[in-house]
């Protein structure tokens, strides 16, 4: 219902202002040209003060009602995060202060200098301090905007320290797989011939002595609070993206052209929920590179866990080597000795 009556104001607005411009047609041809003009022109010069006025309020109201919304009103979930915020807020700062300068210098001036009689127009070709003061002061500053920004990426994309966890993201038509290093410390080697869907989704080399003890998950990455976490970064197929939006990173993935990045949360998913005071909260890992027609539908859940859940969570996972070869998994029991014992009960019953 809303939609159709937004719809029909802007039908009326325009239908209203056709009829004024119809209107503004006859009168001209009534008061002659030139008195017209003169008219309209004062007539342009107000509106161009009411246009100013309500489009800073309405800016206004946006931030008023919309920040909220957004997850800057949350703030950053890593270290790294919180040096994106703090330069994107300086970003607006100096372009908001910017933009509402200009906004009011343009349309004030639209006002004051509108067609006078009374006032003789003066020109000038040429200032080289006004060039030279609206060239350099712009220059510097964008410069320093990007000094600062290349810092902070060289920061996130170089080496992690040496404490780090380090986990393996490969993005697929659509979905996310994750590989820990297992008790070695070490990923396996990997070759892409090797790929199986069902029990070697990134074609890990299972004659690798370290490539036996990995884990393989999927669409659900476990990190501990505090610690910091370096990813690397790959695709079996497209061009993907790794889109941390909680904790203001993200990096392509590239098919055969590893990349890396690393942060460290700051909160456990349970501290967000209780923060946001949204007890369905997740951290969402997305694909923000468009990859295909199920790219809406390729995200994958990230949890936040202290050292002691994350040490349980682990403790129950199995190597996908014993995935792809369970007859080696010393856990499992072997089936003749599963049927010796169901045999031996029997016997004991009869």
């Amino acid at each position: 219902m809303s939609l159709y009556l937004s719809i029909a104001i802007i039908a009326l607005i325009f239908i209203v202002i056709f009829q004024i411009a119809k209107a503004s047609e006859y009168v001209s041809i009534l008061k002659g040209e030139e008195e017209s003009r003169k008219q309209n022109n004062k007539i342009n010069g107000f509106l161009m003060v009411v246009f100013l006025v309500l489009g800073l309020v309405g800016v206004y109201l946006c931030n008023v009602y919309l920040y909220p919304k957004t997850l800057l009103a949350q703030g950053a979930a890593s270290v790294q995060g919180e040096k994106v915020d703090q330069m994107l807020f300086i970003t607006l700062a100096i372009t908001g202060i910017v933009f509402v300068i200009t906004q009011i210098l343009l349309f004030w001036f639209a006002y004051k200098y509108q067609e006078n009689e009374n006032r003789k127009v003066f020109f000038f070709a040429h200032s080289t301090k006004l060039e030279l003061i609206w060239t350099a002061i712009p220059a510097i500053t964008l410069t320093v905007l990007v000094v600062f920004g290349l810092r902070n990426w060289f920061f996130f994309t170089g080496e992690a320290p040496k404490n780090a966890m380090v986990i393996e993201v490969t993005g697929k038509q659509f979905g996310w797989i994750f590989r820990y290093p297992g008790h070695d410390a070490i990923f396996g080697k990997k070759y892409y011939k090797n790929i199986d869907p069902a029990t070697n989704s990134v074609g890990i080399i299972w004659d690798d002595k370290y490539s036996q003890d990995d884990i393989l998950t999927e669409q659900t990455m476990y990190v501990v609070k505090g610690t910091p976490v370096k990813l690397i970064i790959g695709s079996r197929d497209v061009v993907h993206d790794v889109g941390l939006s909680h904790f203001r990173l993200k990096m392509d993935a590239v098919p055969g052209i590893p990349t890396t990045m690393w942060f460290t949360p700051l909160y456990t998913t349970k501290e967000m929920r209780e923060k946001t005071g949204n007890p369905n909260f997740a951290y969402e890992i997305s694909c923000d590179q468009m990859c295909g027609n199920g790219h809406y539908s390729m995200k994958g859940i990230i949890e936040v866990v202290d050292q002691e859940e994350y040490d349980l969570w682990m403790a129950k996972q199995k190597p996908q080597y014993y995935t792809a070869f369970p007859d080696k998994d010393p856990t499992a029991v072997p089936a003749a000795a599963t049927t010796d014992s169901t045999a031996k009960v029997a016997s004991a019953k009869m």
